[in-house]
Parts: structure tokens; C-alpha cells; sequence
């Protein structure tokens, strides 16, 4: 019984997901009140009228108290939680007591982020944003909710299966030989060769990582690349999976070699093809393993049956990410995204960079000005203040040179030309206003044709049909061939990695289950948590490991309240267990730093984490204000131990353990 629905505030619906469930509710009371003969509307009209009282209701309360409500609750149970972002609220409906508020509020946020990577700057104008999620054609619109339905669908499924998306950070497969050859792989032949390539039409591949299911096995960024901010990164995990879900019934070659410690112990790759090996074809190489059960034999066979058709190259995914350079940093910058399946729940990834995109920077820039100078004029500060006003001159003299460049000739120019020549008019000549509070619609109108801009730049493919704007098809079979030369002899081990990463063998007994993140970089280590009937863990299978997934699913979403209250380290015992949470910093030299106190966050903020809000970021920046001239680092560590163990013994395995596992030897290699 699950829903959420984006509406403008005139009650227009801009997007709608909802379960089945739901879905009968809403068609079952319109079929109740229908007269007979009559047919039912199409569900989106019943879905707007459904909404229609709350969305008017917070639209009043907002316009009459400059205030609404966040969420509330109704006599049937059904939670609802409510987020005003600009022009569009936001409200996530639970009926079945699966999700609580705080899980509600987090869909809402990751829903929102998971737009701003598809559409960009256009998220920062309402008007476009609005035409943007509800197209007129309606086919258009069809396949649009639909792939932002699947989006949202691809996330629940992660948080409520993946321990990574679970905790928001990223898990890297630990095989360190393996992860620096890989690397090799990416910077001296894959990066160098596509970018060398004339068939590149102009694009640059800055980011290049390859996926087992949604553990990262390498990353590459070339020397001119921004870092990859972990949001983003986790967000095209997402997208990632959403175009090729990974099946584990399928993608697993084995279904009994992630029980015990024998493929770990004793498996051994074949080395992989050199240089002069991988122009061959191998494909047609006999497998590595030789089963015996008929039944393994057949899942060892999908792995040749289930191989996926390269995706289509004339429709990269556009996706809008931050980039971080010297000059400081720049939210939602164009990027094209390539996803190359190698097997079924393995994937090369490449982002590149494309010929334009220094026209987002400068809009940017004049997005920036023009919202800084709107919110001092709604504050009432005096003519801009001479600080303003020279920051507004200088501006001026760079957007008329961008329009300029722009050209006459694209009609979206003109019109920017024209709001801009208002503007002018207004805020700099004699005859005008000033820098008075009337220049804010101004300001808006400047902004909103700015977006506009940004939306004809990136959204519409201007290159004829001879010179396309994207990496070649042929290219892009390159990049995928060589990516399967390469792990041709590991696909099949990297697939069972993939699913017992490290094992508890070398860990105290009482020690049940443990997950260390390094907030820092955004990475995780965790045992394995597959409850699938044909995978096992070391918590075996079943009910057992049904029972143990759960009480690691309760401790994170408990420790996660406390945090927001303020408080780093938690200790609680729920019958056999005994749960541990500590939130720390170091330096670089791994010195522990005093705690100091954590800040407190109201109960309607923004969810803790780093894929829709990245609180860790803002926490580290908040802390090293103590600590100037010295890199600060932020480690988490939770933890399940028996509880017949005595407490002491309990916090010197977790000091053991988190020495332990950030040890370089067993640190991923980057």
C-alpha cells in the first residue's frame, strides 16, 4: 500500500508511483461511487482528485502562514509525508506499516536527486521543471513516468536488499591484485585508446569503473577529471541497474560456492590475456570449472545464453553531476553516460565529458548571481550594496559576450536577449529602478530564460544525423570487447565475490555481523547478507539469515535517529544481542581526534546519509572548522556481538575491529 506523487500547486500531477495494492484501493472506491453504465476515469485523474484536498490545503496553510506541515497520520493508519521543494510538493503515502516516516522522507529525497541527475539546472527553474515531468504528448509522458517509476522501483529494491545502499556508500570488491590490474586496464589501454579515437566525436572519457551487480571492482578518473562525488556515483549505481537489474539466480554461477570457505581458499584464475592475447577472441574458451551437478552445469550455461545485446549508441543516458575544480564547485554538469554489459551482473561504465559543456558553467555562474542577487533584494538590503553592484557589472559584461556567442539564431537566445536587455534597462540606466526590490521579477524572468538556455543546450541533440555527438557504435564495441578479453577468466569468480566479499572467518566467534564505513570516501566493508533460497552466508539461510538482516536493517535506522540527536556512539542490548554504533575522526596519520559535539538536526531534515543529501560532507566540513590546516577523516562502525559476551570485551573487538579492517593491506585499491 505504497504511493508517492509529485503535484504542482495548482494540483496537476507531475509524476505518480504507486503499487498495486494502492492502485485497486483508489479504483475500487471510484468503481463504488460511480453510477452504473459509467466507466472509470483514467487513474490519473483519480489519483489528482484523490490528492486534490491536501495538496490546496498545503498550498493555503504556506501562502496564509508561510508554514505547512510536514506529515501526519490518519485513522486508517496511512502515513504520509509531505516536502515542498520550489514549485513542486512531494508526497509519499505508506498504508502497510512497511515503511515509517523517516523511510518515507528518504524516498521523497532520493526521488528528487535521481531528477536533478536526469534534468539538471532545469530542476532550478519550476516552470520548466513542470513541462519537463509532464510532457503534452502523452506517449512521451508515458515512457518518462515510466522510467522514473522503474528508477524508483530499482532504489526500494537496493535499500531493502543491499547493505551498500542501505548505509549509502559505495562496496569495492577486495582483491587488491585484481583491482590494480584492472585499473592498469582503464588508464593505459581503455581511456587511452577511446580518447585518442577519432570516432569519439568530440567527447572526452573522464570516468571509466566496472560493476559486479553494484560492487565496484575498479575506478579510473582521468588526470583532468573532477572526483566523482559518492551521491553521484551511487545515483549511476542506480541507473546502472535499472537497465540491467542483476538476477541472482541467473548472474550466479554457483549456487553452493558462497556457503563455506572453499572457492575462496582454493580457487585460482588462469592469468588473463596479454596485450597480444586479447586482440584474439576468446570467447569460445572452454569454462574454468568443470561442475558435475547438471543443475550448476545449466546456471554455468546461462552465463553464455543470457549474454545481453549492447545498448543502443545513438541514446546515451544524459546525466547531470557535479564537478568540483579549482574555481570552485559546479552542481549538475552534462555528462553522457555509457553503460556496456559485459555478462549478465557485470558492467563497464564510462562518463564523458562533452564538447559544450563550458556553456553550463556559465550558466552557472549567472544563475548564481542572479539568485544571490534576488535574495539580498528580498531581504531588503540597500541598493544591492556596492559589493553587489560591482559583482553585477562585472556580470554584465561577461553575459553579454555569452549571448553573443549564442548566436541570433536559436530562438531561446532571443529570448534571453530580450529579458536581458529588461534588465538592463531597469537595473543599470538612469531611468530605471535600480537595484530596488522591483527588479526581482526581473531576477526570476533572468534566471528562468537562463534555465531555458540550459535546457536547449543539453536536452536537444542539435548535431545532423553524419556528425553525432557520442562515442561511435564501433567504439563503443571496442570498449566493451576489450573489457570482456580482459575478465574473460575472472567473470566467473568475480560473479561469486560478488556475493562473500570477506568472511568472518578470522574474526572473533561473538561477533555476528559488522559494517565499517569510511564517510570520508564514501566506502563500506561488510560480510555478506544473501538470504536468496539458492545463496547462502555464513548466517546460513532462511529464517536465520532473514532474522539477522532485519536486526542490521533496525540498528542502522535506530543509530541514524541518534545521530540526528546529536549523539556518536551507541550501545544497546535486544535480547541475545548486544548492538554497537560509533561514529568517529581521525587524521591522516590514523590519530583518533577528540569527539566534540555532533550537531542536532530536526525531526523533518533531510535523511542522513550521502545519496539524496550528503550529511556527511556538511559534518566533516562542520568538525574541521577545529581543526584548520589538517585533513579530517570520519569513520562509522556498527556492529552485532552476542549478548553473553561481556561488555568490555565487546568494545576491545570493536577497537580491534576497526583497526583491523582500515589496514592498508586490506584497504581497496583506488
Amino acid at each position: 500500500m505504497k504511493c508517492l506523487l509529485i503535484a504542482s500547486e495548482s494540483a496537476e500531477v507531475l509524476f505518480h508511483w504507486t503499487d498495486l495494492e494502492f492502485q485497486q484501493t483508489i479504483q475500487e472506491q471510484y468503481g463504488a461511487s460511480q453510477e452504473e453504465g459509467q466507466g472509470l476515469p483514467a487513474f490519473e485523474d483519480m489519483i489528482s482528485t484523490q490528492f486534490a484536498p491536501i495538496i490546496i490545503s498545503c498550498s493555503t496553510i504556506v501562502d496564509r502562514q508561510s508554514d505547512s506541515y510536514t506529515s501526519f497520520t490518519t485513522e486508517n493508519n496511512h502515513i504520509y509525508v509531505l516536502h515542498q521543494f520550489d514549485e513542486c510538493l512531494y508526497i509519499a503515502v505508506n498504508g502497510d506499516g512497511e515503511e515509517k516516516e523517516d523511510d518515507l522522507r528518504r524516498k521523497i529525497y532520493v526521488m528528487k536527486k535521481m531528477i536533478e541527475v536526469l534534468f539538471g539546472m532545469v530542476t532550478l527553474s519550476g516552470t520548466l521543471l513542470k513541462r519537463e515531468l509532464r510532457p503534452q504528448d502523452t506517449e512521451q509522458r508515458a515512457r518518462l513516468w515510466k522510467h522514473l517509476q522503474s528508477l524508483l522501483e530499482t532504489y526500494s529494491h537496493l535499500r531493502e536488499n543491499d547493505q551498500s545502499f542501505l548505509v549509502e556508500a559505495v562496496e569495492r570488491l577486495i582483491h587488491p591484485t585484481l583491482c590494480e590490474q584492472c585499473i592498469e586496464f582503464l588508464e593505459h589501454r581503455l581511456v587511452q585508446q577511446l580518447n585518442s579515437s577519432v570516432e569519439r566525436a568530440g567527447e572526452e572519457v573522464l570516468h571509466a569503473f566496472i560493476l559486479v551487480h553494484t560492487k565496484l571492482l575498479a575506478f579510473y578518473s582521468s588526470r583532468n577529471a573532477s572526483t566523482l562525488a559518492t551521491s553521484d556515483l551511487l545515483a549511476l549505481i542506480i541507473m546502472a541497474q535499472n537497465m540491467y537489474p542483476s538476477n541472482v539466480d541467473q548472474d550466479d554461477p554457483s549456487p553452493e560456492s558462497t556457503s563455506g570457505s572453499g572457492p575462496e581458499s582454493f580457487y585460482t584464475p588462469e592469468p588473463s590475456p596479454t596485450d597480444r592475447d586479447s586482440k584474439k577472441p576468446v570467447r569460445g574458451s572452454p569454462p574454468l570449472f568443470e561442475f558435475v551437478d547438471p543443475d550448476i552445469q545449466m546456471a554455468e550455461d546461462s552465463l553464455h545464453t543470457l549474454v545481453v545485446s549492447p545498448p543502443d549508441p545513438s541514446a546515451p543516458r544524459r546525466v547531470f553531476l557535479e564537478v568540483s575544480l579549482k574555481d570552485g564547485l559546479y552542481p549538475m554538469m552534462p555528462h553522457s553516460m555509457y553503460c556496456l554489459p559485459l555478462w549478465p551482473g557485470i558492467s563497464l561504465v564510462l562518463l564523458t565529458k562533452i564538447p559544450t559543456s563550458a556553456v553550463a558553467m556559465s550558466v552557472y555562474k549567472f544563475l548564481e548571481a542572479f539568485d544571490k542577487l534576488e535574495k539580498r533584494l528580498n531581504e531588503g538590503q540597500s541598493p544591492a550594496a556596492a559589493k553587489g553592484q560591482l559583482t553585477m557589472h562585472d556580470i554584465r559584461g561577461k553575459l553579454d559576450k555569452f549571448i553573443k556567442a549564442l548566436g541570433p539564431s536559436e530562438i531561446q537566445s532571443v529570448h534571453l536577449q530580450n529579458v536581458w536587455t529588461d534588465f538592463k534597462n531597469r537595473a543599470f540606466t538612469r531611468g530605471g529602478h535600480g537595484f530596488t526590490e522591483d527588479l526581482i521579477p526581473s531576477c526570476k524572468a533572468m534566471k528562468t530564460q537562463l534555465c531555458g538556455v540550459y535546457r536547449q543546450c543539453f536536452f536537444t541533440d542539435s548535431g545532423s544525423a553524419d556528425t553525432p555527438r557520442r562515442l561511435s557504435p564501433a567504439l563503443q564495441e571496442r570498449a566493451q570487447t576489450m573489457a570482456q578479453d580482459k575478465l574473460m577468466n575472472w567473470k566467473d569468480f568475480l560473479l561469486v565475490k560478488s556475493k562473500r566479499n570477506i568472511t568472518m572467518v578470522s574474526y572473533p566467534i561473538s561477533l555476528i555481523h559488522f559494517i565499517c564505513v569510511d564517510r570520508s570516501t564514501g566506502q563500506m566493508i561488510a560480510p555478506s547478507l544473501s538470504i536468496t533460497e539458492r545463496t547462502t552466508s555464513e548466517l546460513g539461510k532462511g529464517p536465520v539469515a532473514q532474522y539477522i538482516k532485519s536486526k542490521v536493517w533496525g540498528l542502522v535506522s535506530t543509530t541514524r535517529r541518534y545521530l540526528q540527536k546529536g549523539y556518536s556512539t551507541v550501545t544497546l542490548r535486544d535480547g541475545d544481542f548486544y548492538f554497537c554504533y560509533f561514529l568517529w575522526f581521525e587524521n591522516e596519520t590514523g590519530y583518533k581526534l577528540e569527539a566534540g559535539d555532533i550537531p542536532t538536526l530536526p525531526d523533518d531534515s533531510a535523511p542522513i546519509g550521502m545519496l539524496a543529501w550528503d550529511y556527511y560532507r556538511k559534518l566533516l566540513r562542520y568538525y574541521s572548522k577545529n581543526h584548520q590546516g589538517e585533513a579530517v577523516k570520519c569513520y562509522e562502525l556498527l556492529t552485532i556481538h552476542l549478548a553473553v559476551i561481556p561488555t568490555d570485551i565487546i568494545l576491545q573487538h570493536c577497537r580491534q575491529l576497526a583497526t583491523k579492517l582500515w589496514e592498508p593491506s586490506r584497504n581497496p585499491l583506488l
